[in-house]
């Protein structure tokens, strides 16, 4: 029995490095993206998804970044919130003891 061929080969993908792709995103804001996708070699939709995953990675950063602030802000907060409800437990067990 002979196996059947479709006629499609493999192509090989390239792998560009984080730093590369860094690169060729630079100079697609200077000279726009066909052309320097041309002058690497690639396919402009290859720069548009780089850049499209650059910018949800931003994005994401910042998100992480507002996150941690607001956890800090609730942080402040909480230890605020404890200090306050000691002195009240003070005050509470110190008028509890005074005779009426």
């Amino acid at each position: 029995m002979a196996k059947k061929t479709t006629g499609l080969k493999k192509t090989k993908r390239n792998r560009f490095s984080t730093e590369f792709k860094q690169q060729a995103l630079l100079r697609a804001v200077k000279d726009g993206v066909p052309a320097v996708a041309q002058e690497l070699g690639l396919e402009p939709a290859q720069l548009y998804a780089w850049r499209s995953k650059a910018q949800q990675q931003g994005q994401n950063e910042e998100a992480q970044r507002l996150q941690q602030s607001e956890l800090a802000r609730l942080r402040r907060e909480l230890a605020r919130v404890e200090e306050e409800n000691a002195f009240l437990k003070k005050a509470a067990a110190y008028f509890a003891k005074q005779p009426k």
